[in-house]
């Protein structure tokens, strides 16, 4: 991918929203790291070479008793992007017994046979959890048609981050994609969690386009490896710090133009 020579740019300041950055942990020693580097939040999942599928509740409770960083986790049983009547009913209690336990949060999502966002199957869900926030998961970024996939999934309740590369591939060839529709739509910017291949000179470019909320996951383990390597707090710190720099450049950019 090419990056252009200047980042996009729009006519209207955008309200300030403080940074996000949200570390992948798989168990309590992950924590740590993420919690020194200093994490807002910490996403728990199983099998990441799946995707990502739902932890035992044993580990969400191990995990949660670690920290007092908001901890979401995901509510997803195999690498598939849809599911069924039966899973659902086990989601839901997977979903009431990770929140008993003390998560904040869930990450889930689910496309139709015709890789659409899933909307019936996605609201109920929601619907079953009401009051608990969730972030939609990267399975995102296979629906067939992204423009109809953010006017869908922009109505589902309690929704509050849609984790995305802005394509299949990854950041390396998303990001055009990704921060034009950032730069156009409020609404998108404000829900994009930019995750998948994210470098950090891809940062500076999603600020600007508006995009507040990033996760990191083998890039803050040594040799970025899951197995081999725990979550490191200097990774994380190197993370949080290019992250709020970048926030803090583009809000005095914009408070210079507002004065002028």
């Amino acid at each position: 991918m090419s990056i252009v020579s200047t980042p996009p740019q729009t006519d209207q300041p955008r309200p300030h929203r403080a940074p996000l950055l949200e570390v992948v942990v798989l168990h309590p020693r992950d924590v740590p790291g993420a919690d020194e580097g200093g994490a807002d939040r910490v996403l728990l999942l199983a099998d990441p070479e799946l995707g990502g599928t739902s932890p035992e509740p044993a580990l969400v409770s191990s995990v949660c008793r670690e920290t007092e960083l908001p901890v979401r986790v995901v509510l997803r049983l195999s690498s598939s992007s849809t599911t069924t009547g039966a899973e659902l009913v086990r989601l839901v209690g997977l979903a009431e017994s990770y929140r008993s336990v003390g998560a904040e949060g869930v990450a889930f999502g689910f496309l139709d046979d015709q890789l659409e966002v899933d909307v019936e199957v996605c609201a109920h869900l929601a619907g079953q959890l009401p009051g608990l926030p969730w972030t939609f998961h990267r399975v995102f970024d296979d629906a067939l048609e992204t423009a109809r996939a953010w006017r869908e999934v922009s109505r589902l309740p309690g929704l509050d981050a849609v984790l995305t590369a802005g394509s299949v591939l990854g950041l390396d060839s998303g990001l055009d994609d990704l921060t034009a529709r950032a730069a156009a739509s409020p609404g998108v910017a404000a829900l994009v969690m930019a995750s998948g291949g994210l470098r950090g000179e891809h940062v500076p470019w999603l600020v600007r386009a508006g995009i507040r909320q990033f996760q990191v996951a083998t890039s803050v383990r040594p040799g970025g490896s899951w197995q081999k390597a725990y979550v490191d707090a200097g990774h994380v710190r190197s993370w949080r710090m290019l992250v709020d720099d970048a926030v803090a450049h583009v809000e005095r950019l914009e408070a210079g133009r507002s004065a002028g």
